[in-house]
């Protein structure tokens, strides 16, 4: 089960530790729209799905992949999921 996964429960000083990137950086990604931390009171909280999120920017990056190439193949995979759920969807309610 993945579910742990997903759950956002770490802090950026352990995520900074996991992945070897400073917080700033870190943080720079969010601004960046690449990873979405939830925030508690003021706390942003990480999943290990986005610690391998981070782990794949980091490795992107120092291939020479700019931020905004990352963004735009990151959002088409999205599209594609929910391309991909709305025809399964649709021939589902067929059956």
């Amino acid at each position: 089960m993945d579910s742990y996964k997903y759950k956002k429960v770490i802090s950026i000083g352990i995520v900074s530790e996991l992945t070897g990137l400073s917080p700033r950086q870190i943080r720079y990604y969010e601004e960046r729209q690449l990873i979405f931390p939830d925030r508690s009171k003021g706390t942003r909280k990480y999943s290990f799905a986005d610690v391998e999120w981070l782990v794949e920017i980091a490795n992107k990056r120092e291939e020479g992949v700019q931020t905004k190439e990352i963004r735009y193949e990151m959002m088409k995979e999205i599209r594609e999921t929910m391309r991909k759920g709305q025809i399964n969807a649709h021939f589902r309610s067929r059956m």
